[in-house]
């Protein structure tokens, strides 16, 4: 059991120790934004070169669960899509592959803003 947590831990704290260091060294020029669109093509871009699918299967969901491991899902559902319907396949596969957890996002966000009343 800890074989996993571990790197889960390690590797998942790594990435986001990146994104804090992102923040808190470019001040005021780095947003949150700024790293949500970052993690997102740094995961697209490093799961086409191939690197980040062996650290997804090193660090479970340490590597999958951040916003980088959604832009390496985007990536890998394309490539499969290109391969099994040509070049039209990029343009949708890498939502049907993230189509279950757009539309989790999506309800759990509206089931959260008709139960609690925000402040604001």
């Amino acid at each position: 059991m800890f074989e996993q947590i571990i790197p889960a831990f390690i590797v998942g704290g790594l990435i986001c120790v990146i994104g804090q260091l992102l923040m808190d060294l470019t001040k005021p020029a780095f947003t949150p934004a700024h790293v949500l669109v970052t993690f997102v093509t740094g995961g697209a871009i490093l799961g086409a070169l191939g690197v980040y699918g062996p650290l997804v299967k090193f660090a479970g969901a340490g590597a999958s669960v951040p916003l980088s491991g959604f832009g390496y899902l985007l990536s890998k559902g394309a490539m499969e899509a290109v391969d099994k319907r040509g070049l039209m396949g990029a343009f949708s596969g890498g939502v049907e592959a993230a189509a279950i957890g757009i539309a989790s996002a999506v309800l759990f966000g509206y089931l959260v803003s008709i139960t609690f009343n925000p402040k604001g």
